[in-house]
């Protein structure tokens, strides 16, 4: 009953208007100069909205399910990452989706979920918490990083369209591809970010030590790219001139130390414990550079088109503006920093031949703080002519509205979906009702071995292995058995039909 409640019509609608009456209480709130309040607010109600995106109570395809088994199996054992934690048939390490021994991705939000799991149960909230509190969390440092960059004014409304953006909410509820991981990995970003704002500030070696560890961890969640901390450090502290060029040499050198500190035990132990594992996946992972793997392709304005479509229509104009600001003002290494920070991954993975939504999505703090920032400026600059006060006010709404209207197409508060199908109902209630056994023929083994104990298979092995695996004590399952009757007269037991 309570479940209905939450994914009703009805509730989205209530959500919507609870958002609406929070956000502007907050936004008056940081008007009356109640910034601790204001910014509660909007993390309160970014967690409400993740969370709302998070009540689909199966696992979503791809990504999402894979991250959730292998997090399942790592409760047991968290230095061995598998998929297939019993595989009973021989298995192909080149391939990702049916391998043992899973290395396809970093290993540190995987150890974060299966935490969760351990803690509040093999559940699909619990999957996903960890994800959907450093997204909430990652609100505060938008807000603190944009005030040192311009304002708190400019500050809070990135943290506003960092709290309601849609590809932000659905990555962290899993429904997306990439999922969980940049979810952890945005977080892991912006906290470098900050840490090498307030070293800039203190130069305390300490400040210094943690951003390293912050970049090493989002090493540890999606790779290489969190290097983008690196050149947005550089420019941070060299905009303050109270650094040498030894003293900046040095503390460089320990920034980038520290981060292999954290990383490089990880890849050792992998090469070492898992070699065949650990290389196929280095060169299946270098293969999306040149290669469009898993048909995800896209022209080079792929990234470009998706600025539009997941940050608003008028994405474009923000960074225009902030082009001609760098123009004016070169001496702004501030202003270097954030443009370094969206212009360098955004080329980059341009270039690049496999192309996903959230491959730049650690960019998007970036963005909102130069929409914010602009948004500032319109709302600054005089005209005489009452239309031209009418066109610039209708333009910094459009800044908040088209991103709003995005947010809810996400979200989807006004649909009617099933958020809990009957195939994962039965899954659930089947749980742990048979030990030691193996069903074959099933469409989706991932998600029916991470709701139960089975090994599960989508294919039909053939009959002398399916007597071999029963006189080992196996229990052999076969869905839709009627597809098998001629091939299996062998008096061994064939239990259950799951779909």
């Amino acid at each position: 009953m309570l479940l209905n409640l939450f994914t009703s019509q009805t509730f989205g609608i209530i959500l919507v208007l609870l958002s609406c009456s929070g956000y502007y209480l907050s936004f008056k709130a940081h008007q009356k100069s109640n910034f601790k309040i204001a910014i509660f607010l909007l993390v309160i109600l970014g967690l409400f909205l993740r969370l709302y995106c998070s009540f689909d109570f199966y696992l979503h395809s791809w990504d999402e399910k894979f991250h959730a088994l292998v997090a399942k199996n790592l409760i047991g054992h968290p230095f061995k990452p598998t998929l297939y934690d019993n595989p009973v048939l021989p298995y192909d390490y080149t391939n990702w989706t049916s391998n043992h021994i899973w290395l396809h991705k970093q290993p540190f939000s995987l150890w974060s979920m299966a935490f969760s799991m351990w803690l509040f149960g093999c559940n699909e909230i619990a999957l996903r918490f960890p994800s959907i509190l450093l997204s909430s969390l990652s609100i505060v440092l938008t807000y603190s990083i944009g005030k040192y960059f311009f304002s708190r004014k400019i500050a809070f409304i990135a943290a506003f369209l960092f709290s309601i953006n849609g590809l932000l909410i659905e990555l962290s509820s899993g429904r997306i591809p990439t999922d969980h991981v940049d979810s952890f990995f945005i977080f892991f970003i912006l906290m470098g970010i900050y840490l090498s704002v307030k070293f800039s500030e203190k130069k305390l070696l300490i400040l210094n030590i943690l951003a390293g560890m912050s970049m090493g961890i989002a090493i540890l969640c999606k790779w290489l790219p969190a290097l983008i901390i690196v050149p947005v450090w550089l420019f941070l502290v060299y905009d303050v001139r109270t650094f040498s060029g030894k003293e900046i040499i040095f503390n460089l050198i320990i920034l980038i130390m520290t981060a292999v500190a954290v990383f490089l035990p990880w890849q050792l132990y992998s090469y070492m414990n898992y070699p065949l594992e650990y290389l196929w996946e280095q060169a299946y992972n270098t293969k999306h550079l040149y290669e469009s793997v898993k048909n995800h392709s896209g022209s080079f304005f792929y990234f470009f088109n998706k600025l539009r479509i997941n940050y608003g229509e008028l994405i474009y104009l923000p960074l225009i503006w902030f082009g001609r600001e760098i123009y004016l003002n070169p001496k702004n290494y501030k202003n270097w920093a954030i443009c370094l920070w969206i212009t360098l991954p955004l080329v980059f993975f341009s270039f690049v031949s496999t192309k996903m939504p959230g491959y730049i999505a650690f960019i998007a703090p970036a963005l909102f703080i130069v929409t914010a920032a602009f948004f500032d400026f319109l709302l600054k600059v005089e005209f005489k002519r009452n239309f031209f006060k009418l066109f610039r006010t209708l333009l910094a709404a459009s800044l908040i509205i088209l991103p709003i209207r995005y947010s809810i197409e996400r979200i989807k508060p006004f649909s009617r979906t099933d958020r809990n199908p009957e195939k994962i109902i039965r899954l659930k209630n089947l749980g742990n009702e048979y030990q030691n056994a193996v069903l074959f023929n099933y469409s989706d083994p991932v998600t029916a071995m991470f709701y139960t104990n089975l090994t599960a298979y989508s294919q039909m092995s053939d009959s002398i292995t399916v007597i071999e695996l029963s006189e080992k004590g196996y229990l052999i399952l076969i869905n839709n058995p009627s597809e098998f009757d001629s091939k299996f007269k062998t008096g061994i037991p064939v239990i259950l039909n799951f779909e």
